[in-house]
């Protein structure tokens, strides 16, 4: 880092406090303003506060590290805008008629007391567990990289990184609330694509080109079923990605994070009427096609030069482990610390740091926002206004302990635990998904109905995530069983699928033999119940310029199939 690089940082650092103080000083009298920025967003603040939430950890070192290790494969998580259509599209007149603040809230709405509070649980633990504690310990790790520095002071960097970034994020969340989030993400989002598109031409110039990429990369086997990095679609015998398994276990896992997760449908919440909110979705499905270009071909491209630097007798481009293999995860910070010159390397820092920031800020107070409301509220009812806000606050702080403090653990178990990222999320999405699905579109769909198929899915990913644990522990000890195939050795996208339509099946049966609910209790919250002037307000919202764009986004999500195909 030269002196131009940390005056581009101190340039983009004073622009964050000047956007802090003047949210600071709006209006955030009541939990609406605080939580949800006064349900008065536009499409751009949530289109790019979806985005940017969205980019974190999980694609500067994760979804690099996967491009680098495994090629195209991650991409069916990736090119994803299709199923933030659905959000815009399906799930926002539902979710607007509703006013609710959190998505626990909607099925309590939909089925019962105990549906909202099985699922604030499930998103809270899993918040702070995973979210939180994998975007702090990779944060640490990546700015360690970029910066090149071990000990600071006498202290590991590590923790310097990690630790600060926490505290700086938790302040502005603290005191601004949603609107810190959403208007923070404005000026974050285009520093992030900028310096993320630098990395991008600098890479394809110091390799030679798209084509060379592709030329290296398409002669190195992933399988012993001759699959390249450069498939997309694998043959369904991969043990890692068989394409039927990757095609339904990423819409079931799409489906969840981007159409019911309080993470990404807070954003929404917060837009002023349908009309922004949709919008905002058709801004964030166009950026979301941006990440497999701007983080995964960039690892490839940090592959490529890895293996032509070992052909031409060098030592090769990324660094290398104790066992001699390439560093995957490295990828996108060294293309930082080898390719970029003095002044453009503090603009990809800032994007990096931008990207880490808005995502612990969404994290942190979605977290919030569940706690105050879905728990604390909801046995406080006639709490005041302001003293929500506080609440919000303090629940923020502990959240940012509960991070920290998880640290050494994540720094203990980092590469296993970050490996059991997708694991994790693909044993969490199927029940929630099929209450969620079946509760805006089955009518009959019971309070009990919901709230079984909410806790089968509890109850099955729970045991899933203990058995990959103890028979990983165990190893070539384990024997074979028939529960042994079923919670372990089966495919995690397989599982994903099958575990998805355990859940529904269990909807569908228990809301068979109980009390269907009142036409009066589901009113505007199922597909058919809608009244004519909800109806007449939703199609009002909408016009032929929303159709065609999102017409120009699943073209460029086909073309991008037939491509990679």
């Amino acid at each position: 880092m030269e002196t131009l690089d940390w005056i581009v940082i101190v340039l983009f650092c004073i622009a964050l406090v000047g956007i802090i103080v003047w949210v600071v000083h709006q209006k955030q009298d009541d939990s609406k303003d605080y939580f949800l920025g006064g349900r008065d967003a536009t499409w751009i603040a949530i289109g790019a506060s979806i985005f940017a939430s969205n980019i974190g950890s999980e694609h500067l070192i994760g979804l690099a590290g996967a491009g680098a290790s495994s090629g195209m494969a991650m991409a069916h998580w990736e090119i994803q805008g299709w199923m933030i259509l659905i959000l815009g599209w399906v799930f926002v007149p539902f979710y607007s008629r509703s006013m609710v603040y959190t998505m626990p809230e909607f099925l309590e709405r939909r089925y019962n007391p105990q549906s909202r509070t099985i699922l604030s649980l499930i998103s809270l633990i899993s918040y702070v567990l995973t979210k939180v504690a994998v975007t702090v310990y990779a944060g640490g790790l990546v700015f360690q990289q970029v910066f090149g520095i071990d000990t600071l002071w006498g202290i590991d960097f590590f923790w310097i990184a990690a630790i600060g970034l926490v505290i700086i994020t938790a302040l502005y969340t603290i005191f601004g609330g949603m609107k810190s989030v959403l208007y923070t993400s404005i000026l974050q989002t285009p520093i992030l694509l900028l310096g993320s598109l630098v990395i991008l031409v600098l890479g394809f110039r110091e390799l030679g080109g798209w084509n060379e990429m592709m030329r290296i990369c398409s002669h190195v086997t992933v399988n012993d079923y001759g699959n390249s990095m450069t498939d997309l679609i694998r043959s369904n015998s991969d043990p890692d990605f068989p394409w039927i398994g990757a095609l339904i276990g990423s819409a079931i896992i799409g489906f969840w994070y981007w159409c019911t997760d309080q993470y990404i449908v807070q954003r929404v919440l917060s837009g002023k009427n349908q009309k922004e909110a949709r919008r905002g979705t058709i801004f964030g499905a166009y950026l979301k096609l941006l990440p497999v270009f701007l983080f995964l071909i960039p690892g490839m491209i940090a592959f490529a030069l890895h293996q032509k630097s070992l052909a031409s007798g060098g030592e090769g481009f990324l660094p290398l482990l104790a066992n001699g293999m390439h560093n995957a995860d490295a990828a996108f910070p060294t293309l930082v610390a080898k390719l970029l010159p003095a002044g453009i390397k503090g603009v990809v820092v800032c994007g990096i740091l931008a990207a880490l920031m808005s995502s612990l800020a969404s994290l942190f107070n979605s977290s919030a926002m569940l706690f105050t409301i879905d728990f604390y509220k909801r046995f406080h009812p006639h709490t005041p206004e302001k003293r929500l806000v506080v609440i919000g606050q303090v629940a923020t702080v502990i959240i940012v302990l509960l991070g920290i403090l998880w640290i050494p653990i994540m720094r203990s178990v980092g590469s296993v635990l970050y490996a059991y990222l997708q694991d994790v999320q693909s044993v969490l999405a199927p029940g929630i998904a099929a209450a969620f699905l079946l509760g805006i579109c089955w009518k009959r769909a019971s309070a009990k109905g919901g709230m079984w198929g909410l806790l089968a899915g509890m109850i099955i990913g729970l045991t899933r995530l203990g058995a990959k644990v103890y028979y990983s522990t165990l190893g070539a000890d384990a024997g074979s069983n028939l529960f042994k195939y079923l919670f372990y050795d089966l495919n995690w996208l397989f599982f994903c699928g099958w575990m998805f339509l355990f859940c529904l099946v269990v909807v569908i049966l228990v809301s068979c033999f109980t009390q269907a609910p009142s036409p009066q209790k589901i009113k505007g919250l199922v597909f058919g119940t809608a009244s004519q002037k909800q109806l007449a307000e939703t199609r009002a919202s909408w016009n032929k310029w929303d159709i065609i764009h999102t017409v120009i986004i699943i073209a460029i999500t086909v073309a991008f199939y037939i491509y990679f195909w």
